[in-house]
């Protein structure tokens, strides 16, 4: 249930403009405003219109690329975050001396910590600062560590397991991409240990997770820095429901196919579909696609396939003929509902942390094929420690192969295996809703951080200027 605004506090929340960044970060505006806070999100002029969510307003501020954003910046990393830091602290400064002629001056940024220049605004203008991590803690800890000298990115087999307190030895298969191959992501490098450079001034931290997925990692978290674990930020009608119809993120950059994809359901058996996306980003190459398609047909399950126009000419030609009576093909559609439907049994997924968090907060198993990236540590998380799926073995060239695909496929759909990772699946599900219902870890820190802002409301110590 809404509250009214109990105080003057607001909060703008800044995300970086990819899905799976505003997806989290919106849904943590929603909490605050659940608890009587005056939210605003701060995006990019090209992601503004994408944005609606009730009693969340939403502000364009300018990354330099107002027409396309990324993509006019000719998907050159460096180029649109140096622009973003130029063109983003002045929209951003901008922004903040507008609402200070209102009765709702901002209280606190709560910046997307790959904005960590967003600080520096917020500094300037005497406001709070809190940085806002969207993913695991246990990423976190890997690129803290790094940043801070504490461990060496391994250079060869000598240096491997990689070992970081809390953490499970990671061996070269499960580090991330930029830290396995430092040199071939240095722009990508440079933004993950950056999220550290000043973390030291922010008044507050969180992470997307939750205290009990990741509890040993978050000791160990804690010693680097006093992050405050607030996740899973999944919309509440999947979790606890205390924000009344909140079923969505709302926010989509694409147009979700709701009618088909629960048509094509409703007519399945309990836990009998398969359910393949690799979310609005990750491309597989097009031998991968092959040997899941071919793995698909050859297990004879029943399956809805997402998959992005510009990968579809990935797939076996004839496939979706040879597939029809088994197989749904469609480019995009709500994730959340597909996973919260009693139909579905198991998805194939990249690991990225969002599709990580929701198969976790929905119980559903899953068949991890990771790509690049964080991916690869959610992969073992979610394989070796949560137990709660598989992760099948690539061969020489990084590819699954079908046989290896349809094999782990089987393991986690039917037999005795299945139902002990059905069981974890479940226990996870029960550990994230608690988490964020009254009283939970999650819910407990964001009201911290609510009746911490309240009251420095109220004792006038905001030097808001």
């Amino acid at each position: 249930m809404v509250q009214q605004s109990l105080s003057n506090v607001h909060v703008l929340v800044l995300p970086y403009p990819a899905q799976g960044h505003i997806n989290p970060l919106l849904q943590f505006a929603k909490r605050l405003a659940s608890k009587g806070v005056k939210a605003t999100v701060a995006t990019t002029h090209y992601t503004a219109n994408s944005i609606a969510a009730p009693n969340i307003t939403v502000e364009p501020i300018s990354d330099g690329f107002d027409r396309a954003g990324f993509a006019e910046a000719n998907n050159d990393v460096q180029l649109f975050l140096s622009s973003f830091r130029t063109n983003g602290s002045r929209t951003l400064s901008q922004l903040i001396q507008k609402y200070h002629q209102t009765p709702s001056p901002i209280t606190c940024i709560v910046y997307d910590s790959f904005f960590p220049w967003a600080l520096e605004v917020a500094k300037e203008h005497g406001v709070y600062g809190a940085a806002f991590f969207t993913n695991s803690a246990a990423v976190c800890s890997i690129f803290c560590r790094i940043h801070r000298g504490l461990i060496e990115v391994p250079v060869g087999a000598e240096d491997l397991p990689l070992r970081v307190p809390g953490l499970p030895p990671l061996d070269s298969r499960a580090l991330p991409s930029f830290v396995r191959f430092p040199q071939s992501y240095p722009a990508y490098m440079a933004m993950k240990l950056n999220q550290f450079s000043n973390l030291d001034k922010a008044d507050w931290m969180f992470i997307n997770t939750f205290q009990t997925l990741e509890s040993e990692v978050v000791v160990g978290l804690t010693e680097l820095f006093p992050a405050k674990m607030i996740g899973p930020m999944v919309p509440s009608a999947y979790l606890d429901g205390r924000i009344k119809g909140d079923k969505g993120y709302g926010a989509s950059l694409w147009k979700p196919l709701n009618e088909e994809c629960s048509d094509w359901l409703e007519e399945k058996a309990p836990r009998s579909v398969v359910y393949i996306s690799f979310g609005s980003m990750v491309s597989l190459t097009a031998e991968q696609v092959e040997e899941v398609a071919w793995g698909l047909k050859e297990s004879g399950v029943n399956f809805l396939w997402v998959l992005r126009e510009s990968e579809q000419g990935k797939l076996p030609c004839g496939y979706r003929d040879l597939v029809k009576d088994k197989g749904l093909i469609v480019a995009w559609c709500n994730q959340l509902e597909l996973l919260a439907h009693q139909a579905t049994g198991c998805f194939v997924t990249h690991c990225g942390w969002n599709s990580t968090l929701e198969s976790l907060s929905l119980g559903v198993p899953v068949l991890c094929l990771p790509q690049w990236a964080d991916q690869l540590p959610d992969a073992k998380f979610l394989d070796e420690i949560w137990e709660v799926g598989l992760w099948p073995k690539e061969d020489d060239n990084g590819i699954v192969r079908k046989q290896e695909f349809v094999s782990s496929l089987k393991v986690v759909m039917e037999g005795d295996r299945s139902e002990e990772i059905r069981r974890n699946a479940s226990k996870w599900k029960k550990l994230a809703r608690e988490a964020v219902s009254e009283g939970g870890s999650s819910d407990k820190h964001i009201n911290q951080f609510v009746k911490y802002l309240m009251s420095a409301d109220k004792n006038g110590s905001l030097n808001v200027h």
